[in-house]
Protein backbone atom coordinates (compact mmCIF):
# COMPACT_ATOMS: atom_id res chain seq x y z
CA UNK A 1 0.00 0.00 0.00
CA UNK A 2 3.19 2.44 0.64
CA UNK A 3 4.31 1.73 -2.63
CA UNK A 4 1.64 2.30 -4.50
CA UNK A 5 0.95 5.50 -2.79
CA UNK A 6 4.67 6.55 -3.38
CA UNK A 7 4.04 5.89 -6.52
CA UNK A 8 0.90 7.88 -7.51
CA UNK A 9 2.22 10.90 -5.73
CA UNK A 10 5.65 10.68 -7.49
CA UNK A 11 3.51 10.12 -10.86
CA UNK A 12 1.72 13.53 -9.82
CA UNK A 13 5.19 15.22 -9.29
CA UNK A 14 5.00 15.35 -5.79
CA UNK A 15 8.09 13.91 -4.78
CA UNK A 16 11.27 15.93 -4.74
CA UNK A 17 13.03 12.30 -5.02
CA UNK A 18 12.94 8.83 -6.01
CA UNK A 19 9.62 7.06 -5.09
CA UNK A 20 10.29 5.05 -1.73
CA UNK A 21 13.49 6.52 -1.41
CA UNK A 22 12.69 10.42 0.29
CA UNK A 23 14.33 11.16 3.39
CA UNK A 24 11.55 12.66 4.69
CA UNK A 25 8.05 13.13 4.44
CA UNK A 26 6.41 16.39 4.62
CA UNK A 27 2.55 16.69 5.52
CA UNK A 28 1.20 19.10 3.26
CA UNK A 29 -2.66 20.35 3.26
CA UNK A 30 -3.34 21.16 -0.62
CA UNK A 31 -6.73 23.30 0.11
CA UNK A 32 -5.11 26.83 1.04
CA UNK A 33 -3.92 29.59 -1.49
CA UNK A 34 -1.64 30.78 -1.96
CA UNK A 35 0.15 29.01 0.58
CA UNK A 36 -0.95 25.49 -0.60
CA UNK A 37 -3.08 24.37 -3.43
CA UNK A 38 -3.78 21.36 -6.06
CA UNK A 39 -3.86 22.05 -9.56
CA UNK A 40 -6.39 20.50 -11.74
CA UNK A 41 -3.98 17.86 -12.72
CA UNK A 42 -3.33 16.68 -9.57
CA UNK A 43 0.00 19.36 -8.65
CA UNK A 44 0.84 20.92 -5.28
CA UNK A 45 1.91 24.35 -6.02
CA UNK A 46 2.35 27.39 -3.39
CA UNK A 47 4.54 29.50 -0.68
CA UNK A 48 4.72 26.33 1.66
CA UNK A 49 5.44 23.80 -1.14
CA UNK A 50 7.96 25.75 -2.16
CA UNK A 51 9.51 26.27 1.13
CA UNK A 52 9.05 22.98 2.12
CA UNK A 53 11.02 22.07 -1.39
CA UNK A 54 13.90 24.67 -0.84
CA UNK A 55 14.33 23.29 3.02
CA UNK A 56 14.86 20.04 1.96
CA UNK A 57 17.19 20.82 -0.62
CA UNK A 58 19.31 23.15 1.71
CA UNK A 59 19.44 20.56 4.38
CA UNK A 60 20.60 18.22 1.63
CA UNK A 61 17.37 15.75 1.97
CA UNK A 62 14.94 14.11 -0.51
CA UNK A 63 11.40 14.54 0.68
CA UNK A 64 7.76 13.39 -0.35
CA UNK A 65 4.74 15.74 0.13
CA UNK A 66 2.15 13.56 1.78
CA UNK A 67 -1.22 15.73 0.98
CA UNK A 68 -3.21 15.70 4.23
CA UNK A 69 -6.64 17.05 5.30
CA UNK A 70 -6.10 19.81 7.84
CA UNK A 71 -8.80 18.27 10.55
CA UNK A 72 -6.13 15.24 10.28
CA UNK A 73 -2.64 16.39 9.87
CA UNK A 74 -1.38 16.38 13.61
CA UNK A 75 -2.60 13.14 14.13
CA UNK A 76 -1.03 12.08 10.95
CA UNK A 77 2.23 13.48 12.45
CA UNK A 78 1.87 11.42 15.51
CA UNK A 79 1.06 8.46 14.10
CA UNK A 80 4.20 8.95 11.48
CA UNK A 81 2.72 9.15 8.36
CA UNK A 82 4.69 12.11 7.73
CA UNK A 83 7.60 13.75 9.69
CA UNK A 84 7.15 17.51 9.40
CA UNK A 85 4.49 19.82 8.99
CA UNK A 86 4.54 22.46 6.56
CA UNK A 87 1.46 23.82 6.01
CA UNK A 88 0.99 27.47 7.65
CA UNK A 89 0.71 25.86 11.19
CA UNK A 90 0.71 28.88 13.63
CA UNK A 91 2.51 28.13 16.41
CA UNK A 92 0.70 28.21 19.71
CA UNK A 93 0.68 27.16 23.12
CA UNK A 94 -2.17 24.73 22.68
CA UNK A 95 -0.52 23.14 19.67
CA UNK A 96 3.06 22.99 21.71
CA UNK A 97 1.65 21.19 24.07
CA UNK A 98 0.86 18.20 21.35
CA UNK A 99 3.73 18.67 19.26
CA UNK A 100 7.05 20.99 18.42
CA UNK A 101 7.87 23.93 16.20
CA UNK A 102 10.81 25.35 14.64
CA UNK A 103 11.21 28.59 14.38
CA UNK A 104 8.85 30.82 12.69
CA UNK A 105 9.04 30.73 8.60
CA UNK A 106 6.35 33.60 8.29
CA UNK A 107 4.05 35.48 10.43
CA UNK A 108 1.10 37.86 9.01
CA UNK A 109 -2.23 39.11 11.24
CA UNK A 110 -5.91 37.67 10.94
CA UNK A 111 -9.07 39.56 9.48
CA UNK A 112 -12.36 39.56 8.88
CA UNK A 113 -14.07 39.84 5.12
CA UNK A 114 -17.23 40.64 4.08
CA UNK A 115 -19.39 42.03 1.00
CA UNK A 116 -18.68 45.27 0.75
CA UNK A 117 -21.00 47.86 2.09
CA UNK A 118 -22.28 45.69 4.60
CA UNK A 119 -22.22 47.71 7.61
CA UNK A 120 -21.29 45.38 10.18
CA UNK A 121 -19.80 46.25 13.67
CA UNK A 122 -17.49 43.77 14.23
CA UNK A 123 -17.85 43.53 17.87
CA UNK A 124 -19.83 41.24 20.01
CA UNK A 125 -22.74 43.46 20.11
CA UNK A 126 -22.14 43.86 16.27
CA UNK A 127 -22.25 40.05 14.90
CA UNK A 128 -25.03 39.10 17.19
CA UNK A 129 -27.66 37.03 15.00
CA UNK A 130 -24.64 37.59 12.02
CA UNK A 131 -22.87 33.69 10.59
CA UNK A 132 -18.89 33.94 10.61
CA UNK A 133 -17.45 31.38 8.72
CA UNK A 134 -14.19 30.24 9.99
CA UNK A 135 -11.88 26.55 8.65
CA UNK A 136 -12.61 24.26 11.50
CA UNK A 137 -9.65 23.28 13.92
CA UNK A 138 -7.26 26.82 13.07
CA UNK A 139 -6.41 29.67 15.42
CA UNK A 140 -9.56 31.46 13.95
CA UNK A 141 -11.60 29.11 15.37
CA UNK A 142 -10.30 29.68 19.10
CA UNK A 143 -10.16 33.23 18.67
CA UNK A 144 -13.79 33.19 17.62
CA UNK A 145 -14.74 31.35 20.48
CA UNK A 146 -12.55 33.01 22.87
CA UNK A 147 -12.82 36.68 21.56
CA UNK A 148 -16.61 36.65 20.27
CA UNK A 149 -18.62 34.36 22.63
CA UNK A 150 -22.22 33.93 21.06
CA UNK A 151 -21.37 34.49 17.81
CA UNK A 152 -23.25 31.66 15.46
CA UNK A 153 -20.03 29.98 13.88
CA UNK A 154 -19.82 27.55 10.87
CA UNK A 155 -17.32 25.51 10.37
CA UNK A 156 -15.53 24.72 7.04
CA UNK A 157 -13.14 21.84 6.38
CA UNK A 158 -11.29 23.73 3.52
CA UNK A 159 -11.02 27.53 3.48
CA UNK A 160 -12.96 27.67 -0.40
CA UNK A 161 -15.10 26.00 0.86
CA UNK A 162 -15.94 28.60 3.27
CA UNK A 163 -15.04 31.20 0.47
CA UNK A 164 -17.93 29.78 -1.63
CA UNK A 165 -20.17 29.99 1.21
CA UNK A 166 -19.25 33.42 1.45
CA UNK A 167 -20.08 34.28 -2.07
CA UNK A 168 -22.99 31.94 -2.42
CA UNK A 169 -24.32 34.44 0.75
CA UNK A 170 -24.86 31.39 3.43
CA UNK A 171 -22.72 33.30 5.82
CA UNK A 172 -21.85 37.05 6.89
CA UNK A 173 -18.31 37.19 7.22
CA UNK A 174 -15.22 35.20 7.17
CA UNK A 175 -12.45 35.54 9.65
CA UNK A 176 -9.27 34.13 8.39
CA UNK A 177 -5.32 34.53 7.66
CA UNK A 178 -5.23 37.95 5.85
CA UNK A 179 -2.89 36.85 3.25
CA UNK A 180 -4.73 33.92 2.25
CA UNK A 181 -8.04 36.03 2.05
CA UNK A 182 -6.82 38.49 0.25
CA UNK A 183 -4.49 36.20 -2.56
CA UNK A 184 -7.19 33.31 -2.34
CA UNK A 185 -10.25 35.49 -2.56
CA UNK A 186 -10.09 39.07 -2.74
CA UNK A 187 -8.20 39.13 -5.84
CA UNK A 188 -10.54 36.01 -7.79
CA UNK A 189 -13.52 36.92 -9.51
CA UNK A 190 -15.48 35.67 -6.82
CA UNK A 191 -14.38 38.43 -4.06
CA UNK A 192 -14.30 41.20 -6.35
CA UNK A 193 -17.89 41.96 -4.31
CA UNK A 194 -15.56 41.74 -0.72
CA UNK A 195 -13.57 43.50 1.53
CA UNK A 196 -11.65 43.60 4.17
CA UNK A 197 -13.37 44.76 7.48
CA UNK A 198 -12.36 45.66 11.05
CA UNK A 199 -8.94 45.53 12.32
CA UNK A 200 -6.02 43.15 11.89
CA UNK A 201 -5.41 40.94 14.78
CA UNK A 202 -2.33 39.30 15.87
CA UNK A 203 -3.03 37.92 19.63
CA UNK A 204 -0.33 36.01 20.70
CA UNK A 205 -2.82 34.26 23.18
CA UNK A 206 -4.43 32.64 20.09
CA UNK A 207 -2.37 33.64 16.82
CA UNK A 208 1.26 32.36 18.21
CA UNK A 209 4.72 33.79 17.19
CA UNK A 210 3.45 32.71 13.37
CA UNK A 211 3.78 29.98 11.15
CA UNK A 212 6.62 27.15 11.80
CA UNK A 213 6.84 23.38 11.11
CA UNK A 214 5.73 21.38 13.23
CA UNK A 215 7.13 18.01 14.12
CA UNK A 216 6.92 15.13 16.86
CA UNK A 217 8.13 16.04 20.25
CA UNK A 218 11.82 16.01 20.88
CA UNK A 219 12.49 15.42 17.61
CA UNK A 220 16.06 16.35 16.72
CA UNK A 221 15.45 17.71 13.37
CA UNK A 222 13.31 20.66 15.13
CA UNK A 223 16.59 22.49 15.10
CA UNK A 224 17.75 21.61 11.77
CA UNK A 225 14.73 23.00 9.94
CA UNK A 226 15.22 26.63 12.26
CA UNK A 227 18.74 26.32 10.87
CA UNK A 228 17.49 25.94 7.56
CA UNK A 229 15.32 28.72 7.91
CA UNK A 230 18.01 31.09 8.80
CA UNK A 231 20.49 29.83 6.00
CA UNK A 232 17.33 30.29 3.05
CA UNK A 233 16.81 33.75 4.51
CA UNK A 234 20.22 34.61 4.29
CA UNK A 235 21.10 32.96 0.86
CA UNK A 236 18.07 35.38 -0.59
CA UNK A 237 16.40 32.24 -1.30
CA UNK A 238 13.53 32.64 0.62
CA UNK A 239 13.48 36.25 -0.88
CA UNK A 240 12.94 34.70 -4.37
CA UNK A 241 10.12 32.04 -2.96
CA UNK A 242 8.25 34.87 -1.01
CA UNK A 243 8.04 37.63 -4.26
CA UNK A 244 7.01 34.79 -6.78
CA UNK A 245 3.67 34.82 -4.60
CA UNK A 246 3.69 38.45 -2.67
CA UNK A 247 4.41 42.01 -3.26
CA UNK A 248 5.15 43.14 0.13
CA UNK A 249 7.10 40.95 3.47
CA UNK A 250 5.43 38.18 4.95
CA UNK A 251 8.28 37.54 7.39
CA UNK A 252 6.97 39.73 10.09
CA UNK A 253 9.01 41.41 12.64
Amino acid sequence: MKNTIAAALAAFGLLTGAAGAADLRICVEGAYPPFSETTPSGELKGFDIDIAKALCDEMGKTCELVKTEWDGIIPALLERKCDAIIASMSITPERQKVIDFSDKYYNTPARFVARKGANIEFTPEGLKGKVVGVQRGTIHQDFMEGEFPGVELKLYGTQDEAYLDLAAGRVDALMADSVAIDDGFLKTEAGKDFEFVGPAYSVPKYHGEGAGIGVRKGDPMKDEWSKAIKRLRESGKYDEIMHKYFDYDIYGG
